[in-house]
């Protein structure tokens, strides 16, 4: 691996680092807004509530990207088995032009002698 494809994929997870960081962060706000709002619970109740919550944000995320990456990968195969029928079709249609081209040739060298 180069230094240019070292250094994109060190911006990739950079960026995935910022994203993730983000989205604890925004969902660590909306636990906390719904914890104050809730009255009668303890400090460790509330502790628990957030910990509860981000862990289930955490494993959505995890499934979420688990369902990216598997959609990815069948577009990925009906792609290459897409492309794979395009060359058998075009080493096919490449194939009979050169027999017919070796026939014409035949052919016109057969009236002409």
């Amino acid at each position: 691996m180069n230094t240019n494809e070292q250094a994109a994929r060190g911006l990739v997870d950079i960026e995935a680092y910022l994203y993730r960081a983000a989205h604890l962060s925004a969902a660590r706000r909306r636990v906390a807004a719904f914890t104050e709002q809730t009255d009668g619970l303890t400090h460790a109740q509330k502790r628990d509530i957030e910990l509860w919550y981000l862990e289930e944000q955490k494993y959505v995320a995890r499934l979420v990207t688990k369902h990216i990456a598997d959609s990815i990968g069948a577009v990925e195969a009906a792609n290459r088995v897409r492309f794979g029928r395009w060359l058998r079709g075009t080493l096919i249609a490449m194939a009979v032009i050169t027999v017919l081209t070796f026939v014409c040739t035949a052919v016109v060298v057969g009236s002409v002698t």
